[in-house]
């Protein structure tokens, strides 16, 4: 949440709330699984311990890429970076030959939502305050 002036009316603790849609948390089993198995490879020698970096980066990864929609629109979270595109700017939504979805800017590029497929667009059709048209 960031906070914005009372005079907008958005919330009575004067912030914007904002839908923060992530990778499920069950998506770590497999990443802890990985770091111990690399474990006793790693403790090998000293320079075998930089496997240790792929979970780290994994688990970083399964934290970090995400999808937030708030008043200000939507923002695309990558592992080293985010996207914000305005709802000014939002010309509408494309669906993927995989179910994948794509935003479409008024400049006609395309930003991948990483975690959201077509059978959550009810849902971000209804956290973007109809911004986005359920289908």
């Amino acid at each position: 949440m960031r906070p914005v002036p009372p005079s907008h009316g958005l919330g009575r603790s004067g912030t914007v709330a904002v839908a923060r849609l992530r990778m499920s948390r069950t998506a770590l089993l497999p990443v802890v699984v990985l770091a111990f198995g690399v474990l006793p490879v790693a403790t090998a020698t000293p320079w075998l311990l930089l496997l240790l970096v792929v979970p780290a980066a994994l688990a970083a990864w399964v934290f970090r890429v995400g999808v937030d929609v708030g008043d200000g629109g939507v923002t695309v979270r990558s592992l080293i970076g985010a996207r914000t595109v305005p709802w000014s700017e939002l010309s509408g939504i494309r669906v993927g030959g995989r179910g994948d979805l794509w935003l479409v800017t008024t400049r006609g590029t395309e930003v991948r939502l990483p975690v959201l497929r077509a059978r959550d667009l009810p849902r971000l059709a209804e956290l973007s305050g109809g911004r986005i048209p359920a289908p």
